[in-house]
């Protein structure tokens, strides 16, 4: 009797211990669970992988080669993880967030949120309110991180 007890009341403590949003509708906790990516491209014009590789190593798109290192791509930082088979490891939806704003996935991340134009610091005047990389940008660079298998 006291065993039944005693693993009644851990049920409850664990029961309790339960975040709020396990209560929510399917639909919401469905939601909830696709906070790492942004499913709808940016564009209705598809990206395009070879200025996707251009925009990630020009200096005035991403600049991303001084801090990751990519296939066929001379310069690499060493800051950022290695790009080698990030199209393997996360679908065009999850690496589209981490290009629009890393910050929703890691709010300690070094790297810049291309996309975001708002609760930015350091921004110069004639800067603000402007992303870094447009989203026709954004959707190239997806396609090029995509295509790296």
């Amino acid at each position: 009797m006291r065993e039944r007890t005693w693993a009644a009341l851990l049920g409850i403590a664990w029961l309790a211990a339960l975040p709020a949003a396990s209560a929510q509708p399917a639909a919401q906790a469905d939601r909830a669970e696709r906070t790492d990516r942004i499913d709808s491209p940016l564009t209705t014009t598809p990206g395009n992988a070879e200025s996707g590789l251009r925009i990630f190593a020009s200096r005035d798109g991403g600049h991303c080669v001084l801090c990751h290192a990519a296939p066929g791509v001379a310069v690499a930082g060493n800051i950022g993880p290695a790009l080698h088979g990030v199209g393997r490891r996360f679908s065009a939806a999850q690496i589209r967030l981490r290009v629009v704003d890393i910050t929703r996935v890691n709010p300690d991340a070094v790297m810049p949120a291309f996309h975001r134009t708002t609760d930015l610091a350091r921004v110069t005047p004639e800067r603000r309110g402007q992303p870094i990389l447009s989203a026709q940008q954004v959707e190239d660079v997806v396609a090029w991180l995509a295509s790296l298998q």
